[in-house]
């Protein structure tokens, strides 16, 4: 599962990714993307290795696809929108940061322009999909042997086009199961979920204004809204843990922007992360959100699903509230669970099972 980081020319992708994923940005064989993994910066996480000391740290990951610059003539972006169907979520990183020395292709900083011109050409792809998809159907109707499957798709297909042309994404398109099965097949842009980052001055961090005014004038469409000064992250990156939190309260940031980004990225891919601790590894595991006791023991291995016996989980509020496993059992929060059990967000759980 992967997230790609898209924008204009001079929006800062380049300095989030090499902060994201902690690697210089080589584009890969002329295409202009690279590849990185991205630590998800969890508290949880941090706090569980500051209880049991392991030998061995394993955060969650998630991975990261720099895409090439987005062109002011839309007509010269067919390689970002290949690149964008291999991606499972859609970063659009924005600038909203205010800086003379440093031009933007359109020559000024609006950030509400930027992002309904990228909507816009998503819209337009999938809508000359949809149109040439329509003209398929109607090419084969009579030749095609199921008729009727071909009718039901040709109608959503004219229900979808009617829903992006009123200037909405697929992302909010009320689909059916029956339906999602009809056009399983197809890689539209706009049903993809979608996160805005926005990168701000310094003078931005304070005030929450600039994302609330941007996220009402697209209310209606399925986004995530975040702010990140990839300045003042940069200059984070480069202090120790001590000056770090000094500059931290300096500016009065509870929490380093970066951070909360790597969660709600981990988020929108649909995961979330469970725990194993002890003394040799604390490790983060990450299954899809709604998964039952044996479907989350899988992404430890294959047996461990096999053989499933049951789930011995412990709440992380649990945990952190009592101090340590043993007074955890002692006060009976030390929970069993069999296969019906649906694994939750920091859950730290042992499995016992049997092969």
């Amino acid at each position: 599962m992967k997230l790609g980081l898209i924008g204009f020319p001079q929006v800062g992708k380049r300095t989030l990714f090499r902060l994201l994923t902690g690697q210089e940005n080589e584009p890969e064989n002329g295409t202009g993307e690279a590849q990185g993994l991205a630590r998800v910066r969890d508290e949880r996480f941090a706090r569980l290795v500051e209880i049991y000391r392991p030998g061995l740290e394993t955060p969650a990951q998630i991975e990261f696809s720099l895409l090439p610059d987005l062109e002011k003539q839309p007509e010269r972006n067919a390689r970002v929108w290949r690149a964008l169907e291999k991606v499972d979520v859609i970063c659009h990183l924005v600038r909203a940061f205010p800086e003379e020395t440093v031009f933007h292709v359109a020559g000024s900083v609006d950030p509400r322009r930027d992002i309904a011109a990228l909507n816009e050409e998503l819209q337009l792809n999938d809508l000359l999909f949809i149109e040439k998809r329509i003209e398929r159907l109607e090419k084969e109707r009579g030749r095609n042997g199921d008729a009727r499957r071909a009718a039901q798709e040709k109608e959503l297909l004219l229900r979808m086009k009617e829903h992006l042309e009123a200037g909405r994404f697929l992302s909010t398109f009320p689909f059916t199961d029956e339906e999602q099965k009809l056009i399983s097949g197809y890689l539209f842009l706009t049903r993809k979920p979608m996160i805005l980052i926005l990168n701000i001055g310094e003078r931005q961090l304070q005030d929450p204004g600039l994302v609330d005014e941007l996220a009402a004038a697209f209310a209606g469409q399925a986004f995530e809204w975040i702010a990140v000064s990839a300045k003042i992250e940069e200059e984070l990156s480069r202090l120790d843990e001590k000056d770090r939190q000094a500059f931290l309260d300096e500016l009065n940031i509870t929490q380093p922007a970066l951070d909360k980004l790597t969660l709600v990225c981990y988020s929108s891919l649909g995961l979330i992360s469970f725990f194993t601790v002890g003394p040799d590894e604390v490790r983060a595991w990450t299954p899809r959100k709604e998964s039952l006791a044996p479907q989350a023991a899988r992404v430890i291995h294959s047996d461990i699903e096999r053989g499933f016996i049951r789930a011995e989980v412990i709440k992380y509020e649990d945990l952190i509230r009592l101090g340590d496993e043993q007074k955890v059992r002692e006060a009976g929060k030390m929970l069993p669970r069999g296969r019906d059990y649906v694994v939750e967000d920091g859950d730290i759980i042992n499995f016992l099972f049997h092969v």
